[in-house]
């Protein structure tokens, strides 16, 4: 387990609501548990997030990465603090969606935590090996069809959104490619450019590199929506396959049980955040889009979210044993 604790966004005196603010919620620093060592791009998230939002607030966060155990470890450290505000997390597809769909945890991903507000997405990108004779996503998929069980797909490992996203895409083409797991995305990136695997389906911040260097060619996005920074790499959705908006999401829950107004003033804070003209432009270097939502309707993607890895799981016979 890998842990470093950073106090971000110290109090800016003079702010005219500070303190009125600092007499209720919040009157000390906020702890901020993110699921995932110091340095990658759920950690950048939640640094840039934090750094604004603890100036909206009045106070500072101390963000606290807490790795290991797939972001279990800190899941537990989260549902066994008290429900008063001052302990949130960075919950994500993994901690939220993916990994309880695929495996017994030892938390309830719903009823152990309170929502309080969803960050952004980025989307997941289908990329082939550059020397594939292929060009677009109709010609990818008449190829593996034309040779089934010839080729594989890599992953960062089994139950992650990575291996789920392409058994998504088989599940709705009929096709079949067999699936080779990683321990992480760049060792599997590693096999996909030296042509070991011919496909993946990787977050597309990790992507961007190598498509812009022509190593890889981009096929399609998960998601609604085309991406600026692909622009020309069309929707799964619009290609034809309704419903494949998956993304690798943040958002931020706390204990079961956190209070109706402390939970109204965080996500109210938050979407502040979110909101700003810059925030798109600070969060893009990870190809995430802010997506600003109410508690109750991040507590709902949370959900819809789960059922879907849950139901592909079932269908996919995906079912890792601890």
């Amino acid at each position: 387990m890998t842990r470093r604790t950073v106090l971000l966004s110290a109090p800016l005196l003079g702010l005219p609501f500070a303190g009125v603010r600092a007499q209720a919620f919040p009157s000390k620093p906020l702890r901020y548990i993110v699921p995932v060592p110091p340095g990658g791009g759920s950690d950048f998230v939640g640094r840039t997030v934090c750094e604004r939002w603890g100036r909206l607030l009045g106070q500072s966060f101390i963000v606290d990465n807490i790795g290991g155990g797939g972001g279990v470890i800190a899941a537990t450290a989260t549902i066994k603090a008290p429900a008063d505000g001052y302990t949130l997390m960075q919950g994500y597809v993994a901690t939220h969606g993916t990994s309880p769909a695929t495996r017994r945890l030892p938390y309830d991903p719903i009823k152990d935590f309170t929502p309080v507000g969803m960050i952004g997405g980025t989307p997941n990108v289908l990329v082939v090996n550059a020397t594939l004779p292929v060009n677009d996503l109709k010609g990818f998929v008449e190829y593996l069809k034309a040779n089934p069980g010839k080729f594989s797909y890599g992953s960062a490992g089994n139950g992650t959104l990575t291996q789920l996203v392409m058994e998504l895409f088989k599940q709705q083409t009929g096709t079949f490619v067999v699936h080779v797991p990683y321990r992480g995305i760049a060792p599997a990136f590693n096999d996909l450019l030296g042509g070991q695997t011919q496909a993946m389906f990787p977050g597309l911040a990790a992507a961007l590199p190598h498509i812009r260097s022509g190593r890889v060619k981009a096929l399609a996005l998960t998601g609604q929506q085309r991406q600026a920074t692909v622009k020309d790499v069309p929707t799964m959705i619009e290609s034809g396959f309704q419903g494949f908006d998956a993304l690798q999401w943040y958002g931020v829950v706390g204990p079961a049980g956190l209070p109706a107004p402390i939970v109204k003033q965080l996500n109210d804070t938050l979407n502040e955040v979110l909101t700003a003209t810059d925030m798109k432009d600070k969060l893009a270097g990870e190809a995430v889009e802010p997506m600003p939502m109410r508690p109750e309707q991040f507590g709902s993607y949370m959900q819809a979210d789960l059922m879907r890895w849950k139901a592909l799981a079932a269908e996919r016979n995906i079912r890792l044993e601890e």
